[in-house]
């Protein structure tokens, strides 16, 4: 039956729809933010039912046949602006594959992930992985259930992948490592026949509220809007986004060394700018939302280390970093301490670890989860696997399973084929960053002065703009004529490596 009312009227019935459900996840997105930061033991019962019922409600609500009949009248017509056409169409695609899951399974797989997080926190306290384990056992069967109910070609993995960075597959990012593992593992080697840089002023005495103050600093001078969000300490960094009005990022800090908590503030930064960059119009719509995680994770890369690890950063702010922490850092040169926050050694922890290295991590995370959602990995075995590949890979001794298999939080998420994305991040960083100070001069001179506007209005305007309009690869090719190329990332690392280690 086709429908008398006008497009626009559908279109706001659309809308309003799309925002309810919006209000109802992002009641969900509040109560896992308190889990994560605030919430007391005794809540994680009844925090895991919540959360259960939130999310039975939301897909039933993001599956209904009226918003289906909607959708699908909407996509006939003809007088839509491009960007509602726009938001039509990613809504539809976004339907037809939720229904493929039941209310039944969502509710299901977020009680188990309620459990799983809660039993994480447990084990990384009590350096167990065996108390982890059961729960990320029940998990890995529902996300290999997830994957065969949304279809996929060659691997299962790749409907997970799908859910993060739109059309990744395992060949391209198989591919896409073996073209960057090469280089960067001659890289290393060559540094490792340089002379070690000492960076043992960064493993003092630094307090939890000094950095705190700092870190604060920092990210307000960045352009993060205090008045629309908040940080606070968690297990594990993170950020989330009720709105663009209410963005919450986290951090965690390690008085006896330096480097873990002003980054990570930093990286959580990045993200945060974005999510408060999305237009508020699209609230609750496709281009109200990020393109791809591996385009937010650009976002953090970028901050994190093109601007927050560079020389011209630290030119304007090292005098201030100083003042803060006088007794330990007022004998150390900024060149020594430019160089020592970039220090290239393989390390443990992922979040810690240089920019060459860092790669590692994330590619023997990759292969573990391949390996889990083709269920050729027993989840028992997975300590055993991890402290092989970080021998494999990084030459690395695992003492145990905090610093080992227990040390990122995503797993117990259910955040399979997110990983990825950290490195397809920082090779989009590179790129957009090289992009954005060929755009404008002003960008280098302006991180040189503490000015990073610049460079924020840049990413306004390229990225944060168009919400979901685009995939990863058409937002670049419309920024800067092309999709991927890693070697602006390895022209970047080279470039900046070389200097340090004066190759």
């Amino acid at each position: 039956m086709i429908s008398t009312q006008s497009s626009r009227s559908l279109y706001e019935s659309y809308r309003d729809r799309m925002r309810k459900i919006a209000d109802v996840k992002n009641a969900s997105n509040i109560l896992q933010w308190d889990q994560e930061t605030y919430l007391p033991e005794k809540g994680a019962a009844f925090r895991g039912q919540q959360l259960a019922t939130i999310s039975e409600i939301a897909h039933e609500l993001s599956t209904s046949s009226e918003l289906g009949s909607l959708l699908e009248e909407l996509n006939g017509r003809n007088d839509l602006t491009r960007q509602e056409k726009r938001n039509v169409e990613l809504s539809r695609e976004d339907f037809l594959k939720q229904k493929k899951l039941s209310s039944a399974f969502v509710k299901k797989m977020s009680e188990t992930i309620s459990r799983s997080f809660h039993a994480w926190v447990e084990a990384r306290r009590k350096n167990d992985f065996g108390i982890f384990a059961p729960s990320l056992d029940e998990l890995l069967q529902l996300k290999r259930e997830e994957a065969n109910f949304l279809g996929f070609e060659d691997h299962p993995y790749n409907a997970l992948l799908n859910d993060f960075e739109k059309g990744c597959t395992v060949s391209f990012l198989d591919d896409t490592f073996s073209g960057c593992s090469g280089p960067l593992k001659q890289l290393i080697d060559r540094i490792a026949g340089c002379p070690p840089i000492n960076n043992q002023f960064l493993a003092q005495y630094f307090s939890k509220q000094d950095q705190w103050d700092f870190g604060m600093k920092i990210i307000g001078k960045l352009g993060f809007d205090f008045s629309a969000g908040r940080q606070d300490i968690s297990e594990h960094p993170f950020t989330t986004s009720f709105n663009n009005r209410d963005v919450r990022i986290t951090t965690r800090i390690d008085e006896h060394h330096f480097s873990g908590m002003l980054w990570s503030c930093i990286h959580e930064t990045g993200h945060a700018l974005y999510e408060q960059g999305l237009p508020e119009s699209e609230y609750g719509l496709p281009l109200g939302e990020y393109a791809s995680l591996g385009i937010h994770e650009s976002q953090s890369r970028l901050w994190e280390n093109c601007v927050g690890r560079s020389l011209a950063f630290w030119t304007h702010y090292y005098p201030e970093l100083q003042e803060s922490f006088p007794e330990q850092l007022g004998p150390v040169s900024i060149h020594e301490f430019y160089r020592g926050i970039n220090k290239v050694h393989p390390s443990l922890i992922r979040t810690e670890a240089d920019e060459l290295t860092y790669h590692f991590h994330v590619i023997i995370r990759y292969n573990i989860e391949k390996l889990l959602i083709e269920g050729n990995l027993p989840t028992r075995e997975i300590p055993e696997c991890w402290n092989g590949l970080y021998k494999q890979y990084l030459d690395l001794d695992v003492p145990d399973d905090k610093r080992g298999c227990l040390q990122d939080i995503h797993w117990s998420h259910g955040s399979f084929g997110y990983f990825p994305t950290y490195s397809l991040g920082s090779f989009y960083a590179a790129q957009l960053f090289e992009k954005s100070i060929l755009t404008n001069a002003e960008i280098e001179g302006g991180i040189k002065e503490g000015n990073t506007k610049p460079l924020l209005d840049f990413l306004r305007k390229s990225i944060y703009q168009y919400g979901r309009m685009y995939t990863s690869g058409e937002l670049f090719a419309v920024i800067g004529k092309e999709s991927l190329n890693i070697n602006y990332f390895l022209k970047y690392v080279l470039t900046k490596y070389e200097d340090i280690y004066n190759l």
